[in-house]
């Protein structure tokens, strides 16, 4: 099909609050509570007018985890790149998706410099329009998402991004049909109980969902795992050594996980002394055999810093991975030339960008005959009815087959919105959600997420959500 061109029409904004049923802490944050914000677009694609919607939970000290900031400005701040982002795109004339948003990028990214705003930041609110677009156009072509990769209805120009692929197509390196399950990759938090006897008197939870990561892998079915680590060495083995008792004690042999290093470190040798304290235990040595790669461990300044980053000169060691250096069209190239294994996809970051960077990745895999090269799936508290869904949409079209999944755990399913929202997800995504009391929790069984009707949709969506419970929010 023929690249379709579009422009914005018009833009609306919503927002709610949510809280967890659970403390998350990640790296410098613990999160309890945080907005929802729902984007739709209206695009005029071929002649006519479609909307198509975004989600995410804005979350502080993610983005921009500068200590000077309070979480109000930073909330403050995703929002007001939501803004700046539909104002240049009101802007951009009738272009291709792919070219709408590389003219929305180039606005964006130097607007944002100019107020100190972090890149990761700038593209949060680029990813927000483009995804209400990318919605829209494969709703308007009648496609789902896979389909609207593979046939390239986003006009998508592999070369302007890397240019080894110039000439080459997303269909040459993305899977012929989209995954119909996902594996969900379980977060183990920095704070998160492991038994039972970790759960301090008075916080047992008893809301019908698992609470302790025992009982999360006995309910779930969980096999794949994320753990985080804080970047105090006897802290983290002591951690990590816990974990792993679990784990096995419930797993056997059978499991798999990653290790997120949150960027906790600024100085390079002192995780490669961690790693080298976790192959002196005899304990966690068998326990890391089944290491899949370790995510951005080094702090976001100094990750592609050749002079720190000395991930090619270290003999023997682990697969790595970037997260939240991945920000800037260009920076996956140069991680990968320092000797990093690759990237993570979240929607969040980009999804053009990412689909290209999973070309990439499945491109340098073929030329060097290797699987080295990985992309990984990783979560920013995703929750539905809208973000989640898109998220899982892209990964089955990417070929993510292990995805860290944690909104699940952190919020109780779908019970922070209308039971409205429920309804729809139960109806329209009965595959992916049950029912709990009343509202609609993700149905993980076996450890995996069923993607039928998440691939059947457009863009992961096929509920149509009303928003006249939530708080309009001026653009």
């Amino acid at each position: 099909m023929t690249p379709s061109k579009l422009r914005l029409v018009e833009a609306t904004l919503h927002r709610t609050g949510t809280k967890t049923r659970m403390p998350f802490r990640f790296g410098i944050a613990v999160m309890t509570e945080a907005p929802h914000v729902f984007l739709h677009g209206s695009f005029e694609i071929g002649g006519k007018v479609v909307t198509g919607i975004a989600a995410e939970g804005l979350l502080p000290k993610w983005f921009d985890k500068s200590p000077d900031k309070s979480a109000q400005q930073e909330l403050d701040e995703l929002l007001l790149v939501i803004r700046q982002a539909v104002a240049f795109a009101r802007e951009i004339p009738a272009r291709s998706a792919f070219d709408f948003w590389r003219e929305l990028y180039a606005a964006q990214m130097p607007w944002a410099a100019e107020r100190g705003l972090p890149p990761l930041l700038a593209h949060f609110g680029v990813s927000m329009v483009e995804r209400t677009m990318l919605d829209a156009l494969a709703r308007a072509h009648g496609v789902n998402f896979s389909t609207l990769l593979r046939e390239n209805l986003p006009g998508m120009d592999l070369g302007v991004i890397h240019s080894e692929l110039a000439g080459r197509e997303a269909r040459e390196f993305l899977p012929e049909q989209p995954l119909a399950k996902v594996i969900a990759r379980h977060t183990v938090g920095l704070s998160d109980p492991l038994t039972a006897a970790d759960v301090p008197a008075g916080e047992a939870l008893a809301d019908g969902l698992p609470q302790t990561l025992e009982d999360c892998v006995k309910f779930y079915g969980l096999h794949h795992f994320k753990l985080k680590v804080r970047g105090d060495v006897d802290v983290d083995l002591n951690r990590l050594r816990q974990i792993a008792e679990v784990v096995t004690k419930h797993c056997g042999h059978d499991y798999a996980f990653t290790l997120d290093g949150n960027e906790q470190y600024k100085e390079f040798p002192k995780f490669v002394d961690l790693w080298e304290r976790i192959q002196g235990d005899e304990a966690l040595r068998a326990f890391f055999e089944k290491l899949i790669f370790i995510e951005q461990p080094l702090y976001r300044s100094v990750a592609l810093d050749p002079k720190i980053a000395k991930i090619k000169e270290w003999q023997g060691g682990p697969p790595m991975i970037i997260d939240e250096s991945d920000a800037e069209i260009g920076d996956l190239e140069l991680a990968l030339e320092l000797g990093y294994a690759g990237t993570s996809h979240k929607n969040c970051k980009g999804v053009m960008k990412g689909a290209i960077h999973r070309c990439l990745i499945n491109h340098r895999n073929i030329v060097g005959g290797t699987q080295r090269h990985q992309m990984s799936g990783e979560d920013l508290v995703n929750i539905g009815p809208v973000a989640l869904l898109q998220d899982l949409a892209a990964h089955a079209a990417l070929g993510n087959a292990s995805v860290e999944r944690n909104g699940h755990h952190y919020f109780r399913g779908l019970s922070v919105f209308p039971p409205s929202i429920s309804e729809a997800m139960l109806t329209k995504h009965g595959d992916l959600y049950t029912r709990l009391d009343g509202f609609a929790r993700l149905d993980v069984r076996g450890g995996e997420l069923n993607l039928g009707s998440v691939n059947a949709a457009p863009f992961g969506v096929a509920a149509e959500l009303p928003m006249n419970d939530f708080e309009s929010v001026a653009l």
